[in-house]
């Protein structure tokens, strides 16, 4: 199996995660006990044993076999979305190494729950917001500018009577609405979290 495929086949099981990981933040809209909830009902998903070790080795092969198909990709690009796909494509590869890093460590150095609050402890405090607010928006856009420059070259036939080109548009567009209604409900409608003192940690000097 090429390395093409085995970066297609783990991504597609981490576009089934994001999209419902997406979902999920969406409940911030409804309050951050509504957001916790669904997330606790979530984790008896993925945090079984067996699932999570399956995400985990996922998303080790797609930051390997992404950062190789870049290298061997990135002299070869001419079109838009040639490159929105490799750009998109390295800057997920660096925000899984740091996201789930970050949430590993979380978890067995600092002892917290990677809830709500951990996630956006640093959207919600400045200095530390300048950084997460575009680290976050740009995630979200380069998850749906990889899809929709997958799906450029995917899709052959016109479907619902728009081009393939323009249903990428329409894609990346997705992405861009997604990202809005996120971060606000992630920043509590722009009001702000309050932040539980255990996890003051994150955002201390």
């Amino acid at each position: 199996m090429s390395i093409r495929k085995i970066h297609y086949i783990s991504g597609l099981v981490i576009t089934l995660f994001t999209v419902i990981h997406l979902m999920n933040h969406a409940f911030s809209l409804l309050g951050t006990e509504k957001h916790i909830e669904v997330m606790n009902t979530l984790r008896t998903v993925y945090r079984n044993l067996m699932v999570e070790t399956v995400l985990l080795c996922c998303v080790l092969v797609q930051i390997v076999s992404g950062i190789q198909l870049f290298k061997s990709a990135k002299k070869n690009v001419s079109t838009f979305f040639d490159k929105l796909h490799i750009w998109s494509g390295l800057y997920l590869a660096v925000f899984f190494m740091i996201h789930v890093g970050a949430v590993l460590g979380g978890r067995l150095f600092l002892d917290l729950d990677t809830n709500f609050y951990f996630g956006v402890a640093g959207l919600n405090t400045f200095p530390f917001n300048i950084f997460f607010i575009p680290y976050y928006t740009l995630a979200i856009l380069s998850f749906f500018g990889h899809i929709a420059a997958i799906h450029s070259k995917k899709m052959t036939n016109i479907v619902v009577g728009l081009s393939p080109k323009t249903q990428s548009f329409v894609i990346l567009v997705t992405g861009f609405v997604v990202a809005f209604i996120l971060m606000y409900g992630l920043t509590n409608q722009w009001n702000g979290v309050e932040i539980p003192e255990e996890y003051k940690v994150l955002i201390s000097f």
